[in-house]
């Protein structure tokens, strides 16, 4: 099993992760952002992924530190649930839909950090949440996880719908990427020889 956990403390944060990439899609998520829980979900649903977080973040002044190290943490564990990425397909891609909103998400496990995020939400918040901070948690998250990440956001009338579509595509483009791809066993997806 390719699994990992991390724990990540600051003064303004503590974080809990850990992730199983070859589970069955079952979510634990406790971050105090009610949203953020939601979308964590569809990636453990959409991934087929076993995720557990808990947070407990600095909420009194926003939700920005604890939504940004939850993604952080979640980078961390990982890559070191990814290993060496020695026989897996490396990259990934997904068209996600719901209802009117459509996104695509690209993914290169290249050990690379990068992120191009282009979407444009059609209101500051959902509910309570500012839709900010969902390029914060994919910030953290490439950084730290050490992959390039393509979000693109191709059309949507409701935030919410356009969030969940990412987190959707974010889930089944990483579930992608890190299959084993069996007529490359053993070998680094990599001309250089190394990722």
């Amino acid at each position: 099993m390719r699994e990992a956990a991390s724990q990540r403390h600051t003064l303004e944060t503590r974080i809990a992760a850990r992730i199983n990439l070859d589970g069955s899609g079952q979510a634990r998520i406790a971050t105090g952002v009610p949203f953020l829980d939601h979308m964590l979900e569809q990636v453990a649903r959409h991934g087929l992924f076993d995720i557990e977080v808990t947070a407990q973040g600095d909420l009194h002044i926003d939700a920005h530190h604890t939504v940004e190290d939850v993604g952080i943490t979640l980078g961390q564990v990982f890559a070191m649930a990814v290993g060496d990425k020695k026989g897996i397909r490396r990259m990934g891609h997904a068209y996600a839909p719901l209802d009117e909103a459509l996104s695509r998400v690209v993914v290169d496990l290249s050990g690379r950090p990068g992120l191009v995020f282009q979407v444009e939400f059609t209101r500051p918040r959902v509910g309570e949440f500012d839709v900010d901070l969902i390029r914060e948690f994919f910030q953290g998250f490439v950084n730290h996880a050490q992959l390039t990440l393509h979000v693109d956001n191709l059309r949507g009338l409701n935030a919410h719908h356009q969030a969940e579509s990412v987190f959707k595509g974010f889930g089944r483009a990483l579930r992608m990427a890190v299959e084993r791809d069996f007529r490359a066993a053993g070998i680094m997806p990599s001309t250089k020889g190394s990722l």
